[in-house]
């Protein structure tokens, strides 16, 4: 069994030495030349104070004129300059104060090198970020590892991030809490996942477990992320000695995410009752796990409770709450989503794209879809993938192709035409319209085919009483490995009952009993249409006798048969 041989870490938390310190400060400290200069002081302070308020190009303009005015600026206002880069995202200055420092010929200190790889670790530039570590050499300290071990794992460089974080260990450095959650991190997914769990055991026998809330966070999030294990996610939750608002939000959504909907609104009580108070994001998710369980009076509470403390017009809530109460909505009307819709302060891509949603799935209102969709993009905002793949399914509703190769012709320019979502749509869109031939050019042109997409013309061709190429595609979903689920089996079993070919529904038939769909309701329901349709009454009445549960369908199939 692979362990991991930790240095111990009394070695790391020893003081640096004197020598140590006075290096540092002599890196720290204005040259003789600046201290002698009165406007050096001065113009340092007005460079902070703008940076303070968000001011980068004045920062930087400030920069050049201390330059200009032979008070040069010291590696500490580089730093601060740069650090101001990363935290308003402004990536292309901090390059430019990179390029001006380089100018400087001052030499650089750890501080200022560790900055730099996180500036180009957050613009994605990893080539940059490892120049800089590797030429740092001797330099480098425990910050340059973890800043590099997460320069990896947040580039989806996992591997390079594991392999990192295993050299740092070699060289004799001790794992801080940014390090273990930046490594945890790389090791968020199924193919690395066993070596998580044996740093999981590390970081319990170090400590770090019990002294930091975000290694706990990142433990919960690799075993929900790498196998939906929300056993193990929740045991790591349960030995949290300490835990903040965020730790409680990150188990909610978890639930909800992973088909947990219950558990995560108990946790929801539970966390209230432990004294926290909600945040925009624990209510966007419970707020989810309501509209998951049909709750809408509970969502209701909630919704007001959300207006009480001024959140209701946060984009996030928000979004929760228009797809809460279309999706619990009895009569199926979208009006309560459209005012809350109407309400927000300020609109997104994603709260676009949630109230277009929700009109399609209401069923009557494609048109207001389309129209909200029009909208949106004369509104200057990009529709994403998602909201194209609505768009496309309201023109397949309404039976308007024309539209929808509008549509279609607009994620084309966008880059988007590929993505499956839009793909699927389009070829359910042209089924819906009879125009197979064009729905069968929409499927073969997909990059990376998924059941859904399979399904979409699987079930055009059915209905479009076109059911040998159906049963051709059946096969070839076969062939692929990526399995069939019970709408393929319905799909197929309606088109063999629309060209009475009870032989093709009967071998369904068999094959849906060995892949252990025998009590779906869904599927049921397609054999007694099937079976009926196709004048074999005692099979239909046989299936329809071993049901568990029956609805309205399965009883008019059965009358319409006879």
């Amino acid at each position: 069994m692979m362990t991991l041989s930790l240095p111990s870490p009394a070695q790391s938390l020893l003081p640096p030495s004197s020598k140590t310190l006075n290096a540092s400060r002599q890196n720290i400290i204005p040259s003789s030349d600046s201290l002698k200069n009165p406007n050096f002081e001065p113009l340092k302070n007005r460079l902070i104070r703008q940076l303070d308020v968000g001011h980068l190009r004045h920062a930087i303009s400030t920069l050049d004129l201390m330059t200009q005015q032979n008070s040069p600026p010291d590696l500490t206002t580089y730093s601060i300059l740069l650090k101001s880069c990363i935290r308003f995202r402004n990536f292309q200055l901090g390059k430019l104060v990179h390029r001006k420092l380089i100018q400087s010929r001052l030499e650089l200190d750890s501080v200022v090198l560790n900055t730099l790889i996180g500036l180009y670790s957050k613009c994605g530039d990893t080539e940059t970020a490892r120049s800089i570590f590797e030429g740092m050499g001797n330099r480098r300290d425990l910050v340059s590892w973890s800043a590099m071990v997460s320069c990896f794992a947040n580039n989806s460089m996992e591997l390079q991030a594991i392999w990192t974080f295993l050299d740092m260990l070699e060289l004799g450095f001790y794992p801080n809490e940014y390090c273990f959650t930046a490594v945890i991190r790389a090791c968020s997914n199924a193919k690395y996942s066993w070596i998580g769990e044996i740093i999981y055991g590390s970081v319990l026998k170090t400590g770090y477990f019990e002294a930091h809330v975000c290694v706990g966070c990142e433990l919960i999030d690799m075993f929900a992320k790498t196998s939906g294990d929300l056993g193990s996610a929740y045991k790591v939750f349960e030995k949290m000695p300490e835990r903040n608002l965020v730790t409680w939000t990150l188990m909610i959504t978890r639930f909800t995410q992973l088909g947990c909907a219950r558990d995560a609104i108990d946790l929801f009580l539970d966390m209230e009752l432990s004294g926290y108070a909600p945040d925009r994001f624990t209510y966007s998710s419970v707020l989810s796990a309501c509209t998951e369980l049909g709750l809408l009076a509970l969502g209701k509470q909630l919704h007001s409770r959300v207006i009480r403390f001024g959140l209701a017009l946060d984009v996030c809530v928000g979004c929760s709450l228009v797809n809460m109460h279309a999706k619990c909505a009895a009569d199926g009307l979208v009006d309560d989503s459209r005012k809350v819709f109407d309400q927000m302060s300020a609109h997104n891509v994603m709260s676009w794209t949630t109230i277009i949603t929700a009109y399609v799935q209401s069923g009557e209102c494609n048109k207001e879809a389309i129209e909200l969709f029009c909208r949106m993009i004369s509104g200057q905002i990009q529709p994403n993938q998602f909201s194209f793949s609505s768009a496309l399914k309201a023109c397949g509703n309404l039976i308007d192709p024309c539209i929808g190769e509008q549509v279609y012709g607009y994620a084309v320019k966008l880059g988007l035409a590929l993505v499956n979502c839009v793909g699927n749509s389009l070829i359910s869109m042209y089924a819906k319209s009879g125009r197979m031939e064009d729905a069968r050019k929409a499927f073969d042109i997909l990059f990376e085919k998924n059941l859904v997409s399979y399904n979409s013309i699987v079930d055009g061709y059915a209905k479009n009483m076109k059911s040998e190429e159906a049963f051709l595609l059946f096969n070839e979903i076969a062939d692929t490995g990526i399995g069939i689920d019970a709408f393929t089996f319905a799909s197929l079993l309606s088109g063999a009952a629309r060209i009475g070919a009870m032989g093709k529904g009967e071998h369904i038939h068999g094959r849906l009993l060995k892949e252990g769909y025998k009590s779906n309701q869904c599927i049921c329901n397609a054999l007694i249409s099937m079976y009926s349709r196709c004048g074999n009454i005692e099979a239909a009445f046989q299936v329809f006798d071993q049901m568990e549960d029956r609805n309205v369908i399965s009883w008019t199939s059965m009358i319409t048969g006879f």
